[in-house]
Order: C-alpha cells, then structure tokens, then sequence
C-alpha cells in the first residue's frame, strides 16, 4: 500500500479549484461575412457583444469569426437552425429562399429613412417578421437596418431605364424582380462576391449596403455611385441572431447578459448606420468616383416599377404576403 503526501494532496486540491472556473466557461461561435478589424459596422456590432458579454462576467465568451471564415454568408442561418452556429450577423433577407416572408425585410421604398426603420423594430409588422423568426428557432439580439444604393461599373445607374440591358446584382428576390421589371438580367451572389464579379466583367452594376460599398473597396472597380441621399430606395434588415437552441442552453444570467450587450450594440449601431451614408460619399469622392443622387422624381420612377414587379409577387404568391406588405406601409 502506496502513501499519499499532503503536499500532493494540496497540489491535486489548488488545480481542482484554478480548473473549475475554466470548466464553468462557456465559449459561443459568433460568424458573419464582413472583413474584421477594418470597421465594418456590423462586426463592429459583433464585436461589442462580445466585450459587454465578457465584462458582465458570467462564464460567456464569444469568439468571432469574420470574413466567412466559419461559415459563408448563405450557410449562416441554417448553421444557426441546426445550432452548429450560436451567432450571426445576417441579412436577414440571404434566408427568403426558405422562409418568403423576410423579403418584406429588403423591400425598395419600404424604408424612408434611419428614424422610420427604428419605429418599424416596433411595429406589428417586425412583430410579424420576428414570429417567423422565432417559429424557425432563431433568437434575435439586436435589431439592424442599413442604407444603400446603387453602383455602375461604366455608367451612372439612377432611374429605372439606366437599368436597361445591364447585368445587375441586387441582394434579394424584391430587388431582383424590380431589376428584371427594369430590363436588367440578374446575377445572384453575396455582397461578399461584389468586388470580383465587378472586376471581371460578370457584372455592369450592384446595389447592396452603404457599409459594404466601402468595406468591400468597390470604389475600385466603378464608376458611379448612386448614393442613399434624401431618397434611399435601398433599406435592408442586418440584425445579430442567436440560435435558439443554444440561447435556451444558458444560464439566465447569461441570456440577460447577451440581450444587455445585443442592445448596447444596437444603440451603437443606429447613430454609426446614419454616419455610413456620408462616409461612403466621401469615400468614393476621394477614389474619383462620380456621385450622382437619386431625385425624387427617379425614386418615384422606381417604387412605380416595383409595384407592379415586387410587391405585386410578394402579396400574390407569399402567404400572409399583403398583410405584412400593409402593416409595413402603415408606419409613418
């Protein structure tokens, strides 16, 4: 029979004790497509989650994963759903292929502006985007809509007949279908692909947000940029989302601590969402590129076109389709 000194015994108790804070840590898998470090605004959002959830010290670290280096940017919801992923910054549009409805989230001319998009957060028609949300198992952290406009890789595109002929890429089905209405053909690809289909050629022109204009450099294959300006056809819904299932795993303060930073991160984001419009204008000034706003007469032109391509689809072949497309329209 073999003795045990104390000395080991304290040894074999001081570990025990140092290892149980690291076994109690629970550490989350945050992903979305953005470039990171480079001030993108929504890994800006992920980013500050991820400090306000480590400050509340609560045994949860989130880990980031930016550039579609965990996940690319369409596989991102269905990772959340099947709970390989815990978090997202996602557009919550790249899901409408399953779910229909969320193509109301990137409507042309449903948002007027950054005010109007945070009095829809609260209306019955989010509340109807984010039953969706829920049924499909998905928790959503912080809400987040982005301006955006319109680039031509030769010419200045701002009213529908300058659409005419012009591959185009749009960042959804409703775009998509206005585009088409327009004359464009349509090549379907994340903002993530913009700068390459540019480059080569398999594209004439884009629209996609004011942050992934600049994040992305696509001054550096256009012409022309339609800005956002007074009339900001382009409003797209980019919120931060949990899977369910790992937001139901936590603890309650945990889950409290992830919705205090979710909003800390959203209160952030609306004031740095306005800021994204100016600077892509002085941005893509500075690289020569020329600015050519939209004037409402243009936006008219538009939103004319879209009503007989996009919400005429969206209300005839999406279930609840024109109901959401009302409660939307009923928010001044």
């Amino acid at each position: 029979m073999f003795k045990i000194s104390v000395k080991a015994i304290s040894f074999a108790v001081a570990g025990m004790m140092l290892a149980g804070p690291a076994l109690a840590q629970t550490t989350l898998k945050a992903s979305h497509q953005w470039p990171g470090g480079k001030g993108d605004v929504r890994d800006e959002m992920v980013q500050i989650i991820a400090k306000e959830v480590d400050k509340a010290d609560v045994g949860l670290k989130i880990q980031v994963y930016p550039g579609g280096s965990l996940f690319k940017a369409r596989q991102q919801w269905d990772a959340m759903v099947k709970n390989q992923l815990d978090i997202s910054a996602f557009p919550l549009d790249y899901a409408s292929g399953k779910h229909p409805q969320f193509s109301a989230t990137l409507m042309p001319g449903l948002v007027k502006n950054h005010e109007h998009a945070k009095r829809l957060n609260d209306s019955p028609y989010m509340d109807a985007i984010k039953a969706i949300i829920d049924e499909a198992g998905i928790v959503v952290l912080s809400d987040a809509w982005l301006a955006g406009g319109f680039v031509g890789k030769d010419k200045c595109i701002t009213k529908p007949e300058d659409a005419q002929g012009q591959v185009m890429r749009a960042a959804g089905p409703a775009f998509e279908q206005m585009l088409a209405e327009a004359g464009a053909s349509i090549n379907s690809m994340p903002s993530s692909e913009l700068y390459t289909g540019l480059q080569t050629g398999v594209l004439d022109g884009a629209n996609t947000s004011s942050g992934s204009f600049v994040s992305y450099r696509i001054y550096e294959q256009v012409k022309c940029l339609t800005p956002p300006g007074d009339f900001a056809l382009w409003f797209m819904y980019e919120p931060i989302l949990m899977s369910k299932q790992s937001y139901e795993s936590l603890t309650p303060e945990q889950q409290k601590a992830l919705m205090d930073a979710g909003q800390v991160a959203e209160d952030y984001f609306f004031d740095a969402a306005k800021g994204l419009d100016n600077e892509l204008v002085d941005v893509y000034t500075k690289a020569g590129v020329e600015i050519n706003p939209m004037t409402k007469a243009d936006y008219d032109a538009w939103l004319e076109v879209a009503k007989k391509s996009s919400y005429k689809i969206f209300a005839e072949n999406v279930p609840g389709g024109a109901e959401i497309i009302e409660k939307a329209l009923a928010v001044e």
